[in-house]
């Protein structure tokens, strides 16, 4: 099975505001990544099933992602705080997340994000986690503590490309870390018993998962 053709045939009927559109647009000619068609796909359905009053999102890049999920809340009350530690990619968002009219809704905070997670001490009904693969499993330390019952946590690029299913010796010896820290980082999600997690073949991969402790 063509996992490249499957992909291609999906896009087809994923539909995009144009605003939207034109962000990732000028994302893909600047060289900067944001969530891959199908995984905005699924975490727009999140929020509108979820209906999340308060959002954490690690990794703004140019702000699509939030700006994406702000767009999809239909009470259009939610609040999301994202944060972003790469200096050189903040002006951009900060502008898009202006000319989308969402300053009052999405605040970006700047910083490295383990650390500001551990200056926060709201409960979220949705974390999505999209920032330095490395400290995955650090980042869900400090999500289970940020995050109560029902809430809802979703992890971006889990599969690494395909790389996180190979021997870590076939990984090369740069990726060898995040392929180790990315293993651990799934087997706590899916061993925690405070969770129920599906890991999901979406985009390039993601883990879904629901507090219920």
């Amino acid at each position: 099975m063509d996992r490249g053709r499957i992909s291609e045939f999906i896009k087809q009927y994923i539909q995009t505001d144009g605003k939207l559109q034109e962000l990732r647009k000028k994302a893909s000619l600047e060289g900067v990544p944001v969530i891959r068609e199908e995984t905005e796909a699924f975490l727009r359905c999140v929020v509108v099933l979820t209906k999340p009053r308060r959002i954490l999102e690690l990794g703004t890049a140019t702000g699509y992602s939030s700006i994406m999920m702000a767009r999809a809340d239909e009470s259009r009350e939610a609040i999301i705080d994202t944060v972003e530690d790469w200096e050189i990619r903040i002006p951009a968002a900060e502008a898009n997340i202006r000319e989308a009219g969402l300053s009052g809704r999405i605040n970006l905070i700047k910083g490295d994000a383990l650390e500001i997670m551990k200056s926060l001490d709201v409960p979220y009904d949705l974390v999505f986690i999209d920032a330095a693969k490395g400290q995955y499993p650090d980042y869900l330390a400090e999500t289970m503590r940020l995050t109560r019952k029902g809430s809802v946590i979703i992890a971006d690029n889990i599969l690494q490309g395909g790389e996180i299913m190979e021997s870590k010796f076939i990984v090369e010896r740069r990726d060898r870390t995040i392929h180790k820290r990315m293993r651990e980082f799934l087997d706590m999600v899916s061993n925690d018993e405070r969770l129920d997690t599906s890991i999901l073949p979406v985009g390039d991969g993601i883990t879904f998962s629901v507090r219920c402790l």
